[in-house]
């Protein structure tokens, strides 16, 4: 199957088991299922969820994608509720996401925090749900749950999101916070995908180990690139305002290392990511593509 066909493909999956799995708008109380289902529903790539079965792909899983699918789902789900609160006055304070008003702006602050919190919660009850991994043993479904915890926790996400706003403003430059919060903020999940995909698809130790590492140079280069789009991004393309780093005096990779340095670093990082997936041969194609399309963002 061509590469693209092959990612069009997981994009529709992922649609059709988002629809699925998330309450549809008319279920009461109403208000809060069209807050969570405008937001996710708003025209992302679904880039996780593609990293996730390209990886289930590529361990040698030849079973059904419905062992995949639910996680990769979940996945979407999680950073639907990142970029939700990522979004508010209290953090971030934009009025754009995808080329359309954020959900705060769209419904209220007040439901907006909620329907961030509900589409957490909602990704746990899958993750939760034996029923929907069939296939899969059930050691791995907790072990995928627990490693999503700490993914997106205090640890991951969150603790990235917390150095993030502390950094604000900094009169030092500090480049171990800057890393710190590249691949805590945004690294953690997409290098989840990568590694929850593989151990779904039966990834052997080895296997699961480079999946892993792919999944964080791929994270901290998606990063880097948002850095330097925020600078010298198309705002039709990007679907939210640029310059919003430096409005915020947030610590990047440009203001620290410049902008070349940092299109260096985003290069060889996605060089080291590709490097990773020798082992998988042609099965590993799909994930090398991935990769070459996060640089292709700007570079």
């Amino acid at each position: 199957m061509p590469l693209t066909q092959y990612f069009e493909t997981i994009a529709r999956q992922t649609e059709d088991w988002l629809d699925r799995l998330v309450p549809p708008e008319n279920a009461y109380p109403p208000s809060i299922h069209q807050a969570m289902r405008y937001s996710l529903f708003a025209g992302g790539k679904r880039m996780r969820p593609m990293l996730a079965v390209a990886a289930y792909d590529a361990a040698g899983s030849h079973g059904p994608r419905d062992t995949v699918m639910p996680f990769a789902a979940a996945l979407e789900i999680i950073h639907t509720y990142t970029l939700i609160h990522d979004d508010l006055p209290a953090l971030d304070n934009d009025e754009l996401r995808r080329g359309k008003p954020t959900c705060h702006v769209k419904f209220g602050e007040d439901t907006a925090i909620l329907a961030g919190d509900a589409l957490l919660t909602l990704a746990f009850r899958i993750l939760a749900d034996r029923e929907l991994f069939a296939g899969a043993p059930v050691e791995t479904v907790c072990d995928l749950a627990r490693e999503t915890a700490e993914a997106i926790g205090s640890l991951g996400t969150i603790g990235g999101q917390v150095v993030d706003l502390e950094y604000e403003n900094a009169t030092e430059p500090d480049p171990a916070a800057l890393e710190y919060i590249h691949t805590h903020k945004t690294g953690k999940l997409i290098a989840l995908a990568a590694m929850g995909g593989g151990m779904l698809g039966g990834a052997r130790e080895d296997q699961l180990r480079a999946l892993t590492e792919y999944g964080r140079h791929v994270g901290l280069a998606f990063q880097i690139i948002d850095d330097i789009l925020d600078v010298e991004g198309d705002e039709k393309l990007l679907g939210k305002k640029t310059g919003a780093d430096t409005r915020m005096e947030k610590m990047t990779y440009p203001s620290l290392a410049g902008m070349k340095a940092s299109k260096e670093k985003a290069v060889d990082l996605i060089d080291r990511a590709i490097a990773e997936l020798e082992m998988f041969g042609e099965a590993g194609a799909p994930l090398a593509d991935l990769a070459r399309y996060v640089a292709a963002r700007s570079l």
